[in-house]
């Protein structure tokens, strides 16, 4: 699908940057006063403009430019277009309407403004759509690390899942592993190949690629590149190794970066992550990078959470940090249009989580899963997430909820080993600009049967009704009417959870794996499908695959214990 500039501008609400001094009657100009503009269609894909003012006749009429716009069509770039637009008044159509909200109407186009600081209009957080082959439908990358290849137990593999207007489905699935041309590395010395996954475009070429690491000392790491025929063609191993990673837009310039962990400056005495921006080139070299020291070794850097939890159009970085089997305190670190700050601000004990805007008030939300102090035995305790509302200086440490199953309205019991939270994901199910989070609960356990699994997706809620809380909440699993399958115990049902649009209705949908999921062979995993709606999840239509029904291998396989989509 070709992504294009619009030629005819809907109306749409576009916060205008300030004016300069000056009087009413006195035209003064403005020198190349920036903004950014991120156009998405409807497909979810981003179409990178940026806005210039240009002049000033008075404080309330000025006019732009776009000075740039990627197309990314056989035929280049869409002709540049100039169009003025008044702060107040009547204007006609095909023009850009000032306000303090950023919406688009009767358009399959949305478009964000930001000036790269915080301001009075927060842009709310975005998630780019996984898209190996760029046709415009959203794809899954489900690892089965444990996977028999090429008689190799446990080499891995991971299972490419495009889709299609109804959602994934099997037509055109890869399985890949060491074992695939053109993928680095032997097979006979492959231990768990897809441990880790992480999809996003580090090219910049419109293509989602994905980065894989293998276990154990086959763990460097592998860019397997997308194209129009999907994770195909030339791979890349990048040159270095590293245990924790994430992207973002950590410097608001519309492409992805990569924040890893790592050892300033060779110091076995600190701890920290180095964020190299984007685009990569295919080689793995990028553009720049900065390395940051967290702390002095004493706390160690286990994970990260990326996400714009300022309202400014800029992702921002989460650090967790523990040792041995203590939890420590996280860490907020704000992006910038200069890149990532080196100061950070103290956050509550958390171990992992997402970023969703839960209450509507355009600010990125902090959700994570909270284990307290010890984390030596994660997933023997009940579990706990914590919210921490979002806004122009990142997370409150005020303004926030704690959520367990002993919370009204959540389902379920609050037990043992029942692990809520061990993964989360944000997403608008239901359409209404809240987002909703499911919370993976793969220990739970349905009668007799232990360690069966679900997930309880809550309810977003704005801010004048309080938040996010528990009114709504809704628990599903194998047993629920409309799910395919049996809920068995050790299904290990919610291990990884996703939101995210798969049929293009503008609605978020949920992806759901139990690797512990039992086929022709014991823990072969499988993962389910259901799709939002306007009353939130539902049932009807869910959908299941499988690696028997993907033909690729289910011996031990635990398809779904990583998910990229």
């Amino acid at each position: 699908m070709r992504r294009w500039c619009p030629t005819g501008l809907p109306d749409v609400l576009v916060p205008p940057p300030a004016p300069p001094a000056t009087s009413a009657t006195t035209p003064s100009t403005l020198d190349q006063h920036s903004l950014n503009l991120f156009v998405t269609d409807a497909m979810g894909h981003d179409v990178n403009a940026s806005l210039m003012a240009t002049s000033w006749s008075t404080p309330s009429l000025f006019a732009i430019e776009f000075l740039r716009c990627t197309t990314f069509t056989r035929r280049g770039p869409s002709p540049v277009t100039s169009h003025t637009f008044r702060s107040g008044g009547t204007v006609p159509r095909r023009t850009l309407t000032v306000a303090i909200a950023v919406t688009a109407l009767a358009t399959p186009l949305a478009f964000f403004a930001t000036s790269g600081t915080a301001s009075a209009v927060p842009v709310p957080p975005r998630t780019p759509m996984t898209d190996f082959n760029h046709d415009g439908h959203a794809d899954l990358a489900v690892a089965a690390p444990f996977g028999t290849v090429g008689g190799v137990e446990k080499a891995g593999y991971v299972s490419v899942v495009y889709g299609t207007a109804s959602g994934p489905g099997t037509a055109g699935h890869q399985m890949i592993s060491r074992a695939t041309p053109g993928v680095p590395g032997d097979l006979q010395d492959t231990f768990a190949f897809g441990a880790q996954t992480l999809p996003g475009d580090l090219d910049g070429d419109s293509y989602t690629d994905l980065l894989v690491v293998g276990g154990g000392d086959s763990g460097e790491p592998t860019v397997l590149w997308g194209s129009k025929d999907g994770l195909t063609g030339q791979n890349t191993v990048l040159p270095y190794r590293y245990s924790e990673f994430a992207l973002g837009d950590f410097n608001g310039d519309g492409k992805r970066d990569l924040v890893v962990n790592s050892v300033p400056n060779d110091d076995p005495d600190v701890s920290g992550m180095t964020i190299q921006y984007g685009p990569f080139t295919r080689d793995g070299k990028t553009r720049t990078q900065d390395s940051i020291t967290t702390d002095d070794g004493s706390s160690g850097l286990r994970s990260f959470i990326t996400g714009d939890l300022t309202g400014d159009g800029v992702d921002d970085i989460v650090t967790t940090h523990g040792f041995e089997e203590m939890q420590h305190e996280a860490r907020f670190w704000k992006g910038s249009r200069t890149g990532v700050g080196h100061t950070a601000k103290a956050l509550g004990t958390a171990y992992s989580g997402t970023v969703g805007d839960v209450d509507g008030d355009g600010y990125g939300d902090l959700i994570t899963r909270d284990i307290g102090s010890v984390s030596e035995v994660i997933d023997d305790a009940p579990g706990s997430i914590t919210i921490q509302y979002g806004g122009s200086t990142g997370p409150s440490s005020t303004r926030k909820k704690v959520i367990t199953q002993a919370t009204a309205g959540v389902p379920g019991a609050s037990e043992a080993h029942d692990a809520f939270g061990a993964s989360l994901s944000a997403g608008d199910v239901n359409g209404d600009g809240r987002a909703e989070v499911a919370v993976g609960v793969p220990g739970e356990s349905l009668g007799a049967a232990t360690g069966t699994g679900a997930v309880i997706l809550l309810k977003g809620a704005s801010k004048s009704a309080g938040g996010m809380t528990g009114k709504g909440a809704l628990a599903y699993n194998q047993s629920t009417a409309g799910v395919p399958g049996v809920s068995e115990s050790g299904d290990d049902f919610g291990r990884q959870v996703s939101l995210s649009d798969l049929n293009k209705d503008g609605k978020a949908d949920l992806t759901a794996t139990a690797p512990g999921e039992d086929g022709a062979f014991a823990d072969s995993g499988a993962l389910w499908n259901l799709y939002g709606s306007a009353s939130g999840l539902t049932t009807t239509g869910a959908g299941t695959l499988s690696p028997v029904k993907l033909g690729a291998p289910e011996k031990d396989a635990q398809f779904g214990h990583t998910l990229g989509g």
